[in-house]
């Protein structure tokens, strides 16, 4: 079992205190926005672009080893950069200010099976609302997985690295089927015509994704088409690969906070701050590495203001580091090896019930009541490394 580290207990005042300070960080950072940001992102969509033409002309010749080996890896940078930088950052409203369609929020549609409409609601009101809140966030184990000891263990986990190896490999879909709750359908809790509208959007837009990379593609390469699909296959692969490491090291690492929805009644801004702090963990790492994982990279900052240009995260960083450290509060971070290595050992970890339930594995386990003084408002004391 994991060691126990308690959070700093901050007053009323200092909370206030708190979130005064990064209301006055976004409101800086608000005001500071203007046409190099506009530019940095239309340079990310050309470059992402480019990327895409590179590698379909290249699959075309991908009955060539070298060719096909260059294709995939334009066409992968391509769907990252597609998905993270540009995609996500983009319907979290980070460059509706600019009044360019293309890049509106609401318009904006991304090249991976699931709805953006039905993105936006899962990820950014669910997940940014409720962060970490069990019960409200969603995000947490995505109704497959136990990603927190508060999770109430059942034999059904026992399956946890299965289950989280087959959401990694197809990540892309597992999002998509996100919105379904599918483990609300299957006790009962919400009825499967109740979802008639979601199928459809559903089907529309993966069956558009499943004909592009794996029918028009392919018969656009005339003979090398065989090499196209396998190319268009690697490259959905590796973007899934890598979304689903970089979005499970900046929530589930060991050392951050989970929540339960009493200890998060009626928060203050300061407290949501709190929480957003608290849920969230970081990725160290060198520019191409921040730009690739669409600076989510930096998840506090972005947990903090989701609505910023992610491209600002890395500036303001050292900035927000120093508040939690005049706060008392640990700022959770690094390198990618080991925050993948503290997402996988929680993983199988939390496979397995409770220590002191483990002889009686196949019955009912409740859970296990926390001991020592409740840490308020609302942060629960949180696995350390």
């Amino acid at each position: 079992m994991a060691t126990r580290a308690r959070i700093p207990q901050l007053t009323s005042e200092q909370l206030d205190e708190f979130g005064r300070e990064l209301d006055a960080i976004r409101r800086e950072l608000v005001e500071d926005l203007g046409e190099k940001d506009a530019a940095y992102i239309r340079r990310i969509v050309v470059l992402q672009q480019r990327f895409e033409l590179l590698g379909r002309a290249l699959l075309c010749a991908g009955r060539f080893p070298p060719a096909w080996l260059a294709g995939t890896a334009a066409l992968s940078i391509s769907k990252i950069l597609d998905n993270m930088e540009i995609g996500h950052n983009v319907m979290h409203g980070q460059y509706d200010w600019m009044g360019d369609p293309d890049l509106n929020s609401k318009m904006f549609e991304w090249d991976t099976v699931c709805p953006s409409e039905q993105w936006r609601h899962t990820h950014n009101y669910v997940h940014h609302t409720y962060t970490n809140i069990l019960g409200k966030d969603r995000d947490i184990g995505y109704g497959l997985l136990r990603m927190i000891d508060a999770q109430r263990w059942r034999p059904y986990y026992l399956g946890n690295p299965v289950y989280a190896f087959v959401l990694m490999v197809a990540f892309e879909w597992g999002v998509m089927l996100h919105d379904l709750e599918i483990d609300r359908i299957m006790s009962g809790r919400r009825k499967w015509s109740d979802t008639r509208g979601l199928r459809r959007r559903m089907w529309e837009k993966s069956g558009k994704q499943a004909i592009k990379d794996y029918v028009l593609f392919p018969l656009l390469s005339g003979p090398g088409a065989l090499a196209t699909l396998a190319g268009n296959g690697a490259a959905n692969l590796v973007r899934n690969l890598w979304a689903f490491s970089i979005i499970f090291c900046g929530h589930f690492p060991d050392g951050v906070a989970d929540f339960t929805e009493e200890e998060c009644a009626n928060e203050t801004r300061g407290q949501w701050y709190y929480r957003q702090m608290l849920g969230s963990a970081n990725i160290e790492g060198g520019k191409l590495f921040h730009l690739l994982a669409g600076n989510l990279s930096f998840q506090i900052e972005h947990h903090l203001f989701p609505d910023i240009p992610a491209r600002r995260y890395q500036e303001i960083a050292p900035r927000i580091r120093e508040v939690c450290d005049r706060y008392g509060l640990t700022y959770n971070t690094g390198p990618l090896g080991r925050q993948v290595g503290k997402v996988w050992k929680k993983i199988f970890r939390l496979a397995l019930p409770p220590s002191g339930d483990r002889a009686s594995a196949g019955g009912n386990h409740r859970r296990q009541p926390r001991t020592g003084p409740r840490v308020l408002p609302g942060a629960r004391r949180v696995a350390a490394a």
